[in-house]
């Protein structure tokens, strides 16, 4: 606490001694300040060991011009996965509003550095001639005795705050990497019904001019039209999922109409790795690497932290000391010292205890079911990678080419006037599922790698609706 005594109403003066207690306040509070990068260096080594891309926190103007450049960069090639994810991160929005949530934390850390204000009273009283007039300055005693351990517990949510922006940003990459996949992979699939599409109706109309010369039977001709009739609905469904896929990566990348038109997609997935990417000890590394097992670890010490300082105030929850000064008409000034402290007489602070004990334990039970959930959710993921994986290679080593080779021979015995040209159409008809299947099996690789990877950083096996809400756990006790 300070000082400050008038020596005349109204020209209060400053006496060194008194003011000693207040400077060495100031110094112990002075240093709490922002950092020059508000806590994103963190998030941004955090992200780049997760997604190999740092954050890209966009702070004023000129960070939204030079992103914007950046995005129309990234745009003037064709998309692949990487670039996805770096359009993303600098283009989404809605990222950013999640950033801010690192700003308050950081304010609130920067807050919890510092004394709390004083507080400043004058009263004035009259009656019978008398004039009084009293002067109080008080100061909270007992959260500059507590400031550490409130600091302290203040920094354990400041770094959660920071775990959970780059936990946004991996589920957000995470998000791009599967919509980029499936637009590919729908993009890819609707350019072969459509040439599925040309051959149907191509041999409807053969079959339709067979029939007028009297060549072919009228059975034979409705089973061309019929096909002829799935394939144009089998591109009318392909296109439309093309289209979804489309708009779900443009609302992912959070791209405007501009950069919309300039989005170009390759024309076919990336071909299957000759074997599949090793994942030694996953669960291991997931626990050691999982965002959400930072943050709960992080939660679990500040309820620890909650509970060490609710114990240390749970009698004294209030402790203001101060100085006064009294002057009436006649008499001299009078000075004094006040104290204030809450008296445990209702209520001992068990309340307070019992609620900081029980957070304590719910935080410390959450910690271990998010490890058996990490566990689990990696195990799930590196077996669905796996069987994507040997799906994939099964159908690009074994039924496409024995596809190819059958269509090869049918299209020689064609050539040799051994088979029809309806023959020949039927067994490109028979290829139609294999092709599809190839092509959804090679999706579903990539996908499944994407959201095994997603496993082991923390973002989830699931990968689900990126920038979901949050909560922040073991907040301080009330009253400090």
């Amino acid at each position: 606490m300070t000082t400050m005594t008038p020596d005349l109403p109204g020209r209060p003066r400053w006496r060194p001694r008194a003011c000693f207690p207040l400077l060495a306040a100031l110094l112990l509070t002075g240093c709490a300040g922002f950092s020059p990068d508000g806590g994103f260096d963190a998030v941004s080594q955090l992200t780049r060991e997760r997604i190999g891309q740092p954050a890209a926190p966009q702070r004023s103007a000129a960070d939204l011009g030079t992103a914007r450049a950046s995005v129309a960069s990234l745009l003037a090639q064709p998309l692949t996965a990487d670039s996805a994810v770096a359009i993303a991160l600098l283009n989404h929005r809605g990222l950013q509003a999640r950033y801010a949530a690192l700003g308050m934390a950081e304010a609130d850390l920067v807050r919890a550095g510092r004394l709390a204000n004083p507080g400043f009273s004058i009263g004035r009283t009259q009656g019978g001639g008398v004039v009084e007039i009293d002067r109080a300055l008080v100061f909270d005693v007992l959260g500059l005795l507590t400031l550490p351990l409130t600091r302290d517990l203040q920094a354990q949510q400041f770094a959660q705050a920071q775990a959970q922006a780059a936990a946004d940003t991996v589920a957000l990459a995470t998000e791009a990497r599967l919509a980029f996949f499936d637009a590919v992979a729908a993009q890819q699939l609707a350019g072969y019904f459509t040439q599925v599409d040309e051959a149907a109706q191509a041999s409807a109309e053969l079959a339709r001019r067979m029939a007028r010369a009297g060549n072919f039977s009228a059975l034979a001709q409705w089973r061309e039209q019929a096909f002829q009739a799935d394939a144009t609905a089998q591109l009318a469904r392909a296109r439309q999922q093309a289209l979804a896929t489309r708009e779900r990566l443009r609302r992912t990348l959070a791209l405007q109409d501009d950069q919309a038109a300039a989005l170009q997609l390759p024309e076919r997935l990336p071909d299957l790795p000759a074997a599949p990417a090793t994942f030694d000890d996953a669960e291991q590394r997931a626990l050691q690497t999982r965002l959400d097992l930072r943050q709960a670890r992080l939660a679990a010490e500040a309820a620890r932290q909650a509970l060490d300082l609710t114990r240390h105030t749970r009698l004294v929850n209030q402790l203001h000391a101060g100085v006064t000064a009294q002057r009436s008409t006649g008499e001299p000034r009078r000075n004094g010292v006040e104290l204030e402290v809450e008296l445990p007489l209702f209520d001992a602070g068990s309340t307070r205890l019992a609620r900081a004990e029980a957070a304590q334990r719910q935080a410390q039970h959450l910690l271990a079911q998010a490890e058996i959930d990490a566990r689990a959710e990696v195990r799930e993921a590196h077996a669905a990678y796996r069987t994507a994986f040997d799906l994939a290679r099964h159908y690009r080593d074994e039924v496409v080419p024995l596809r190819k080779r059958i269509s090869d021979e049918m299209l020689l015995r064609y050539n040799g006037m051994l088979a029809s040209v309806f023959e020949l159409l039927a067994d490109a008809r028979e290829q139609i599922g294999a092709v599809t299947q190839s092509v959804e099996a090679l999706r579903d690789h990539w996908t499944a790698q994407t959201r095994l990877q997603a496993a082991i950083a923390g973002a989830g096996a699931a990968a689900g609706p990126a920038l979901a809400p949050t909560t922040r756990a073991a907040a301080a006790p009330a009253g400090h």
